[in-house]
């Protein structure tokens, strides 16, 4: 808790801009339990970006209408689908599978990494932000993810995310395309670490709470069963209550 208030009251300092609705986002952390350390995937992002400049974090970013429409090759398991209905205005396993598909559609666009299963059955229009993806010759799979956290910027920001925070073992990586990361793109490099390692990196605030999460999560059994934090301010509050 005390490293997520760290993370609300530095970040961005200044509390005064209008209130602004946040918008639905998901990032994906990948990790390699083959070692006897478990490892997990950071990109550091670029020097020219407005947002974050040069910090290192998880691959991610804002759901799309498209990933509303996009089919997977499996359903969300259900206890993870119930936890991320919980606290939406309108929530439907429409919106929730959207979340997870746009954590596996960041990742990709991203880093080049891609959680999928083999598809005979790409579209002929292979247009929008799935092009790539399909083009590839898969379809999502969202078997081997899991809803690791959920955490609201809080008002006075001048952006606001309501961002799901999704796992995955880096077995599921069914598939890489080279050349998404270098220097003139968003992500300049990526590094495998030990989570104490990781921790040491030039990093937003969040994304070191999440990486305790994670570690916690690892420690616990890494299952579909675990409750999930959600951290947001409620009644001027910051708060971190289990989904």
């Amino acid at each position: 808790m005390d490293d997520y208030a760290e993370y609300l009251t530095s970040v961005e300092r200044d509390q005064s801009f209008p209130y602004i609705r946040p918008k639905d986002a998901a990032t994906l952390i990948l990790i390699d339990r083959s070692h006897v350390i478990p490892q997990v995937l950071l990109g550091r992002r670029h020097h020219g970006q407005k947002f974050l400049p040069g910090k290192f974090v998880f691959p991610g970013g804002r759901v799309e209408s498209a990933d509303r429409k996009m089919a997977a090759t499996a359903r969300l398991d259900p206890k993870m689908e119930e936890q991320l209905m919980r606290h939406v205005k309108a929530p439907s396993p429409v919106l929730a599978r959207a979340l997870a598909l746009a954590a596996v559609r960041e990742t990709f666009e991203e880093t080049g990494l891609l959680l999928g299963a083999k598809s005979g059955n790409v579209p002929e229009v292979l247009d929008g932000p799935w092009a790539a993806f399909l083009r590839a010759g898969f379809q999502p799979d969202l078997t081997a993810i899991h809803f690791v956290a959920r955490a609201i910027t809080p008002p006075g920001r001048p952006r606001r995310f309501d961002t799901r925070f999704f796992a995955a073992d880096a077995s599921a990586i069914a598939h890489r395309v080279s050349d998404v990361v270098g220097p003139d793109s968003e992500l300049v490099e990526l590094v495998w670490l030990p989570i104490t390692e990781a921790e040491q990196l030039d990093m937003p605030a969040i994304t070191s709470v999440m990486l305790k999460e994670l570690e916690t999560r690892v420690a616990d059994g890494f299952g579909h069963d675990l409750q999930v934090p959600f951290y947001r301010m409620l009644h001027k509050r910051f708060t971190r209550e289990l989904l």
